[in-house]
């Protein structure tokens, strides 16, 4: 009996990650509340973050403005933990890196939910083409069009489109 329970908890675990992913390619779908515990701890590099679920719902509707496109690579389960490498590509990616961002992430669970995701290692990362083209938009933001300095730290949907706005008039720019 216990086997099988376990069992089930281990294919619970990795479909609710799944279905994370599946709602972060579709974020009008997505309803935090039920795939999350009260607040969601994550971790990127030496950056953490405790996000309670309407703190986490801006940060989706932050995402979305680039229009993500998530894929799972691998995902298996070790204990109580699932480990995903998952690749990445959205509007501000593709002008940054050129190419998807591939990251493994460790997700944790309290009572069936996600409490934490930690992205733990950068499989495919070119972090001096990153900063370079970033620095690049920024000068050139600053320059041409600081009327949308600040959009980089304010992960809002207001900086999200203004992250955008830059992106396009960089692009367009003679």
């Amino acid at each position: 009996m216990n086997s099988c329970k376990n069992s089930d908890k281990e294919i619970n675990k990795i479909e609710l990650v799944k279905k994370y992913f599946k709602h972060l390619n579709h974020p009008k779908t997505f309803n935090t509340i039920t795939l999350f515990t009260d607040s969601l701890w994550t971790k990127e590099g030496d950056y953490e973050q405790i996000y309670s679920l309407n703190e986490y719902q801006d940060w989706l509707k932050w995402d979305a403005i680039f229009e993500p496109t998530y894929k799972i690579l691998q995902i298996k389960q070790e204990d109580s933990i699932v480990i995903v490498n998952v690749s990445k590509i959205d509007k501000r990616i593709s002008f940054l890196h050129g190419e998807p961002i591939i990251t493994k992430q460790l997700f944790q669970f309290n009572h069936d939910k996600i409490s934490s995701i930690e992205t733990y290692e950068y499989i495919n990362f070119k972090e001096a083409i990153f900063i370079q083209n970033r620095n690049m938009l920024l000068s050139w933001v600053e320059e041409n069009h600081p009327e949308l300095n600040g959009f980089l730290y304010d992960q809002s949907e207001k900086g999200a489109t203004k992250y955008l706005n830059a992106i396009h008039l960089f692009n367009n720019r003679k």
